[in-house]
């Protein structure tokens, strides 16, 4: 059953919703009590992956609308889709991000996007995917790179106990503070400052190193920074 809802948290838009890493997120802060507007290519399969999640958390308040609609539902927006999407996407949202938006970029040029591995990368032009998405966004959009050692099983499975840190990589640290309080409604996830935006060139680099460790030891390990003090650092 979903917690009570949380107030004064606007709704948590998340653009190409429907995928592994979007629904589970969704099904997380749903659980916590947060608002969740999954957006997908289609109003109609948003609202199914919304369906899914209302079927395991009664009481949930997740909808589900296109990608375009769901950007104009709050100011801070996440982008959840592969990386051989998300210059299509982006593109697609020029006309519905606005000035003083924040996009959330949990993408990683994984070279599976072309057939290869995914414990390898791909090389981007501009540094990173989430340099890259702050090339393409409107001018005025902040772009905060965040989420890419998170496991989607772990998400989905309701009864695991996430103990995990997000490392979140971006030009103003007022943005990340915002991120990291709708990231840490989410139990035993901790936001950590991680940089400027292009630190996320090496913080996407960490998701295929995961992911060929996960494989041998059969596992879904995150990521813990261990020494860093408890007080709030984003004040």
């Amino acid at each position: 059953m979903a917690a009570p809802l949380v107030p004064d948290v606007p709704p948590i838009p998340i653009l190409g919703g429907t995928g592994a890493l979007g629904t589970g997120l969704a099904l997380r802060w749903a659980t916590a009590g947060a608002s969740v507007v999954l957006g997908s290519r289609s109003a109609e399969r948003g609202e199914e992956a919304a369906a899914k999640i209302r079927e395991k958390v009664p009481e949930a308040e997740v909808r589900g609308m296109e990608n375009a609609d769901a950007a104009k539902e709050a100011e801070i927006v996440f982008l959840t889709v592969p990386f051989r999407a998300q210059s299509e996407n982006l593109g697609n949202l020029q006309e519905a991000l606005e000035p003083g938006q924040i996009l959330v970029d949990c993408t990683v040029p994984l070279a599976a996007a072309v057939g290869g591995k995914a414990t390898r990368t791909l090389g981007v032009w501009q540094g990173s995917a989430a340099q890259q998405a702050q090339e393409m966004v409107p001018d005025g959009v902040t772009v905060v790179g965040g989420l890419h050692t998170i496991s989607a099983p772990n998400l989905h499975d309701l009864d695991h106990e996430l103990d995990e840190d997000v490392l979140l990589c971006g030009d103003k640290k007022s943005d990340k503070a915002r991120v990291a309080r709708l990231i840490e409604l989410i139990g035993g996830l901790r936001a950590v400052n991680a940089g400027s935006l292009e630190m996320a060139r090496i913080v996407e680099q960490l998701t295929p190193m995961l992911i060929s460790v996960n494989i041998r030891y059969k596992t879904h390990a995150g990521i813990k920074l261990s020494g860093l003090p408890d007080a709030d650092h984003w004040g």
